[in-house]
């Protein structure tokens, strides 16, 4: 099917090279080929261009391949898929502790949203394999499409819809694939084998007995994250180096022949090889193509493609020519971090912690504003070191903030940044040095005016950082303890929970294990209890969120645990709450790959499903 495109509202290619010349886009067509006298949207400033034509776009993506390009292909020669308890010890900087600015956790802005997934931001939900809305659970296996009541005493099977449509156009059970949930539609994202093209398919439940199919769209690029903004679905879809007929120099063909002969065939693409397509046409039009002003980032293009699940064929879609996973969305933003060039595979995993580097060791930012279908480009800038994942960018109140790990333009430590827009600019506002000399940071968790920073090399420091001030970030407390926590979730307004890795003193991980904290005083955290698991074992939810989900009013804590590569065993690690301690309840029910799509769902009933490999059941919380 041809995709029918809404894109930016930007008339003709002579009207959008004058607004690039005074360094605007337009946000409406006030006449064809005038420029506004107070353009409403920022684009174009010294990061970040248009090409005025197709061919110069085009010319763009050469340019830079040709660089890229030797004897053995790109690189090396390996194609590019992807940007790709102990004692503890508090401290209170003197600096900080007569200014305490903040006095507790305020966490409005994190919690699981309804549709039962734990998610990053409130009000913007994501893919997963699961979802329910009120007694309608879904779940995907293996392209296909399970539909349960949960109604009753125990689940009931409704009907299953195998997705022959996009079998028939790449499917695979591995990766799998996720969706989101719209107004009676299943959006469905899986990919092919090579990570290189994914399918879009759209569900009708109106009757969950008997669903159907409306819509089954291919596309020539990588889905790396969905997002639900009311009821318009985004997915930013990756397109890596083109796949070429490279040829390799052998006796009779010398290096010489090889490196002329590939860069005749970087000088032959098209921009389909470039840009996301559907039936060989871009779902990306020319114009809505920014181009980065500079050479080190990893050469591709990534798409905000947005949809409507009520009109499929609906789509708007905006791009920046370069390719990278690393993404955060906000209610109203969208920034994409660019990386350096990396070689080699690519994972499957949506929203995984990819280890991008930066660029030059400066990571460049694009903001987009989101609005209705649209994502428009409104400002660019950089930051020195490195963003390991979504998870350490956050947004609010127009404040930008990045937890950045160290490169070659920094210390040897991390940092917290805010930038703000300023013009068609993101500009430092205020920042906090030296947290975590000579470690890596492990976990970021962002609150309206806090941000609670894990990093780890031989002990876990737990960095308290005051943002009620963006122009003068404080660091009001830390907290060192052995191991680290990957993944840190709110429970009320004074206790964190942190699962990650118990490790030894000298840095040696041993095993899971799960924190608590109380940070009631900000310039004082506590580590308050830990539960620790089997030697060995891993903490669902440091690598996947949406493994671990919080029960306010029952305060018990579910999350997946796991252990062995081969023969693994997965397990739902029941931590009941009580007066500041933990007990732990261990019930197995899980094994082998299937650990991985284990999910506890909260239901409107109060009742919890688990969901595993084959089956869906109610998990007793009580026991």
């Amino acid at each position: 099917m041809r995709v029918r495109r809404i894109t930016t509202s930007i008339a003709a290619v002579t009207s959008l090279a004058a607004a690039v010349g005074v360094g605007y886009v337009l946000g409406n067509d006030p006449g064809a080929g005038t420029v506004p006298a107070s353009p409403p949207i920022a684009l174009a400033n010294a990061d970040l261009t248009v090409a005025a034509t197709c061919d110069d776009l085009l010319d763009s993506y050469v340019e830079r391949a040709i660089e890229q390009v030797g004897p053995y292909g790109w690189g090396s020669g390996a194609v590019a898929f992807g940007s790709s308890g102990g004692d503890s010890e508090a401290s209170s900087p003197s600096a900080s502790a007569g200014t305490l600015r903040s006095t507790g956790v305020k966490t409005s802005r994190t919690t699981s949203n309804e549709s039962g997934t734990n998610v990053q931001e409130l009000g913007v939900d994501e893919s997963d394999v699961v979802k329910v809305a009120g007694s309608l659970l879904l779940r995907l296996r293996e392209g296909e499409l399970l539909a349960y009541d949960v109604s009753g005493d125990v689940p009931s099977l409704l009907s299953s819809t195998q997705l022959e449509d996009a079998r028939s156009n790449g499917w695979t059970a591995d990766p799998g694939g996720e969706m989101v949930l719209v107004d009676g539609r299943a959006v469905v994202l899986g990919s092919s084998d090579d990570g290189r093209t994914t399918t879009i398919t759209t569900v009708d439940l109106a009757d969950p007995t008997a669903p159907s199919i409306v819509d089954t769209t291919t596309i020539k690029a990588r889905a790396s994250a969905v997002r639900l903004h009311g009821d318009v679905v985004r997915v930013v879809l990756q397109n890596s180096l083109p796949e070429l007929d490279f040829s390799y120099p052998d006796g009779a063909f010398g290096e010489i022949r090889a490196e002329l002969r590939n860069r005749s065939l970087v000088r032959g693409t098209t921009l389909a090889d470039w840009l996301p397509t559907v039936d060989g046409d871009p779902v990306v039009d020319c114009t809505d193509v920014a181009i980065p002003d500079d050479d080190e980032i990893a050469l591709g293009t990534t798409t905000v493609l947005a949809v409507d699940p009520a009109g499929p064929g609906t789509r708007t879609s905006t791009a920046v020519a370069t390719d990278s996973d690393t993404s955060y969305f906000s209610t109203d933003r969208f920034y994409l971090a660019a990386g350096g060039s990396q070689w080699g595979g690519w994972t499957d995993c949506m929203d995984c912690r990819t280890g991008m580097t930066a660029p030059s060791g400066t990571t460049p930012l694009f903001a987009f504003a989101l609005d209705g279908m649209d994502a428009t480009y409104v400002a660019s800038g950089d930051v020195e070191g490195t963003i390991a994942d979504r998870w350490s960018m956050d947004s609010v109140d127009g404040s930008l903030r990045v937890a950045v790990g160290p490169s070659s333009e920094t210390g040897n430590f991390n940092s917290v940044l805010t930038l703000r827009e300023d013009g068609s600019d993101l500009v430092e506002d205020g920042r906090v040095d030296d947290l975590g000399i000579d470690e890596e940071i492990k976990s970021v968790r962002w609150f309206d005016d806090l941000a609670i920073v894990v990093t780890f090399r031989q002990t876990d420091p737990l960095y308290a950082i005051d943002l009620s001030d963006p122009t003068d970030p404080q660091l009001l407390g830390e907290l060192k303890i052995p191991g680290f926590s990957e993944y840190l979730h709110p429970l009320g307004e004074h206790r964190l929970i942190g699962m990650g890795q118990d490790a030894s003193l000298d840095g040696m991980a041993r095993g899971a294990q799960a924190a608590l904290f109380d940070v009631t005083d900000l310039t004082d955290p506590r580590q308050i209890d830990v539960v620790r698991y089997p030697r060995e074992s891993q903490a669902g939810a440091g690598v996947d969120p949406r493994q671990f989900t919080w029960l306010p009013e029952q305060r018990v804590a579910l999350t997946v645990v796991s252990q062995g590569w081969t023969g693994t065993t997965g397990w739902v690690s029941v931590l009941s709450l009580d007066d500041g301690s933990m007990t732990n309840r261990m019930v197995e029910v899980e094994h082998g790959s299937d650990v991985a799509d284990v999910r506890l769902v909260p239901l409107q009933s109060g009742k919890v499903a688990l969901v595993t490999g084959e089956d869906v059941s109610f998990f007793d919380i009580a026991g």
